[in-house]
C-alpha cells in the first residue's frame, strides 16, 4: 500500500527522506570521485579525445551505447538471423554431390569417416550406408550456384547471396549446438549474440528494444529456451525481448483492466524514485538496468501496436511472403515482422524456425519445411533490396550443423533419415559487407570434411561483430575475476566473404 504525501513517498516501511539521508560524505566522494574525474578529464582533453576510436563525427551508434564505438566504420547498421533449428541438411539444400547419384547404398569408406566421433543414434548401427539426395539440383544466376529443386525462390536471389559451405563445430547434440551459435559458449550463461550487440552499440530507436526475437509458431521439433536471447552476465536490459503472436505481442505490457495509461505513468514514476534511492544507496548497476527495462516497457505500449500492424501493408507484400504471412506467428509472417522492425531501428532481430531435425522420413519433412521457409525467406531479402536497406543490412540463414552422407536406420529409394553432422555444413550471408552471388569453402565428395577454408562458430562470430564496426577482442566484459568477449579466446575475421 502506497500514499504520495508532499515531497515524501512511503512504500511500506520504506521513506525515501531517510533512505536519502544515508548517503554521508564519504559514501558521495567515493561514488561519485570517477564520474567527477571524468567530466574534469573530458573537458581538459575534449570528448573527440576522451571517446577516440572511430574518427566518425559520433563514435556511439546508439544513444546507449558504450563510448568509443563502434570501432570503425560498420558495414552493417543491423542484422536479421534467420536460425532454422534442427539442423538442415547440405545435401538437400546447396552443398550438391553428384557423385554420390552412383553410389547408392554403398558402404561409407572409413578413410572418409576415420572414426570420427558419432552420436548414440547411428554409433551402433551395423553399417553407414550412402545416400544420395532424392532431389534434383541445376544451377542459378550469374553466379552458377547450385541449388536444390525444393528452394526455387532462392534460386531467385542467389546473387544476393555469399555461401558458406565449409561451417563446422565441435557440437554434436542440439542444445550445446544451438547454445554454441547463439552464445559462443556451449554451456549455458552467457550472453547472446544480440545482447553483445545491445550492450556495445546500444539502440537505434529509444522506443523500441535493440535486440527482438520472433519464434515460428509452426514446425515442432527442439525445444528453445528463453537462455539463448538472454544477456548472460551483461546487465538485463540488453536481453532479447520476444514478440508472440495475438493480442499481446510483448508479454505484461498492457495496462491491468481498469487501469488506464495515466495510472501507470504515476506508478512508474513512484517506482523510479524509489529505485533511484536504492541505487543511491547501494550502487547496484542491476537497478539501473531495472529502471530502463520498466521506461521501455512503458514506452513500448505505444510503439509496439504500431510496428506489429499490419494493415498498411498492400497486397503484393503479402503475395511476395506468401499466403501464411496473413497468419500471425508463421514464418512469413515473422519474416514480414523482422523487415518492419527494421526499418523502425531495431539493430538485431533473431528469428527461430524449428523443424529441420529429419532422422527418419527426411524426404518429406525437408520438402514441408522448404515449402514454409522458402518464399518467406526470400522475400526477405527482395524486400529489403527494394527498400534500399539491404546495403546497410545483414541477413544471415543457418542452423546450428549439418546432416550425415549415410543413412540413419532403414534406407530404400524413396525415404531415408540423416544423423547430425557438425563437421561440415552450409550458410549464407546476404547484404552489408559480404560479397554477393559467392561461395566460400568446399567440402569432400561425401561432404563429410571439409576440403577449404574452413570456418568455425567463433570465425563467424568474429565476422559478424566486424560488420558491425566491432573489433571482436575489444568488445569485452569482466565478471569472476576475467573479462569475457563473444569469441571467448578464439576467432578470426574470415577476409575472404567481406566485399
Amino acid at each position: 500500500m502506497c500514499d504520495h504525501h508532499g515531497d515524501t513517498f512511503r512504500s511500506g516501511n520504506v521513506d525515501l527522506d531517510n533512505e536519502k539521508k544515508k548517503i554521508d560524505r564519504r559514501q558521495f566522494l567515493t561514488k561519485t570521485s570517477m564520474g567527477l574525474g571524468a567530466m574534469a578529464l573530458g573537458s581538459l582533453l575534449g570528448t573527440e579525445k576522451l571517446f577516440a576510436g572511430t574518427g566518425l563525427p559520433n563514435p556511439v551508434s546508439g544513444p546507449n551505447g558504450l563510448p568509443g564505438l563502434p570501432h570503425f566504420v560498420p558495414k552493417a547498421k543491423r542484422i536479421v538471423y534467420l536460425f532454422q533449428s534442427g539442423g538442415p541438411s547440405q545435401f538437400e539444400t546447396f552443398d550438391y554431390k553428384p557423385r554420390l547419384s552412383k553410389m547408392f547404398a554403398e558402404e561409407l569408406p572409413e578413410s572418409v569417416r576415420q572414426g570420427q566421433r558419432l552420436t548414440s543414434m547411428s554409433a551402433n548401427q551395423a553399417s553407414f550406408p550412402i545416400t544420395p539426395s532424392l532431389y534434383k539440383f541445376d544451377q542459378y544466376g550469374k553466379s552458377r550456384a547450385w541449388v536444390s529443386e525444393l528452394m526455387p525462390y532462392t534460386a531467385e536471389i542467389v546473387d544476393d547471396l555469399c555461401f558458406i559451405k565449409s561451417m563446422f563445430t565441435e557440437q554434436i547434440n542440439h542444445d550445446p549446438a544451438i547454445t554454441f551459435f547463439q552464445t559462443g559458449h556451449q554451456l549455458a550463461g552467457r550472453p547472446s549474440i544480440g545482447a553483445w550487440l545491445s550492450y556495445g552499440l546500444g539502440s537505434d530507436n529509444q522506443n523500441l528494444p535493440a535486440f527482438v526475437v520472433l519464434v515460428s509458431k509452426k514446425g515442432g521439433g527442439q525445444p528453445l529456451y528463453a537462455r539463448l536471447w538472454g544477456n548472460g552476465f551483461l546487465p538485463t536490459e540488453h536481453q532479447g525481448v520476444q514478440f508472440r503472436s495475438g493480442a499481446d505481442p510483448v508479454l505484461y505490457l498492457n495496462n491491468p483492466e481498469n487501469y488506464d495509461g495515466k495510472d501507470r505513468g504515476r506508478m512508474l514514476d513512484y517506482l523510479k524514485q524509489i529505485n533511484e534511492v536504492q541505487n543511491t544507496v547501494y550502487g547496484d548497476p542491476e537497478i539501473e538496468a531495472r529502471i530502463a527495462q520498466y521506461e521501455m516497457a512503458y514506452r513500448m505500449q505505444t510503439s509496439i501496436p504500431e510496428v506489429t500492424d499490419m494493415s498498411d501493408e498492400p497486397d503484393y507484400i503479402f503475395d511476395m511472403y506468401g499466403t501464411e504471412s496473413r497468419d500471425p506467428g508463421s514464418y512469413a509472417a515473422n519474416c514480414l515482422l523482422a523487415r518492419k522492425l527494421l526499418e523502425k531501428g531495431v539493430k538485431f532481430v533473431q528469428l527461430y524456425q524449428r523443424g529441420w531435425d529429419q532422422h527418419s522420413y527426411l524426404p518429406g519433412g525437408i520438402k514441408r519445411q522448404c515449402e514454409m521457409t522458402d518464399q518467406p525467406t526470400a522475400a526477405l531479402v527482395k524486400d529489403l533490396k527494394q527498400r534500399g536497406l539491404l546495403e546497410d543490412t545483414l541477413v544471415i540463414w543457418g542452423g546450428e550443423f549439418g546432416r550425415t552422407v549415410y543413412s540413419q536406420g532403414k534406407l530404400t529409394e524413396t525415404n531415408y533419415g540423416r544423423d547430425h553432422h557438425p563437421r561440415c555444413f552450409t550458410m549464407w550471408m546476404a547484404g552489408a559487407g559480404v560479397k554477393p552471388g559467392f561461395t566460400y569453402g568446399a567440402t569432400d565428395d561425401f561432404s563429410y570434411n571439409i576440403t577449404e577454408n574452413p570456418v568455425h562458430i567463433h570465425d563467424f562470430h568474429a565476422t559478424l561483430m566486424h560488420l558491425m564496426g566491432i573489433d571482436h577482442e575489444r568488445l569485452t566484459f569482466k565478471t569472476q575475476g576475467r573479462r569475457y568477449r563473444l569469441t571467448d579466446v578464439h576467432g578470426h575475421v574470415v577476409k575472404g566473404i567481406l566485399a
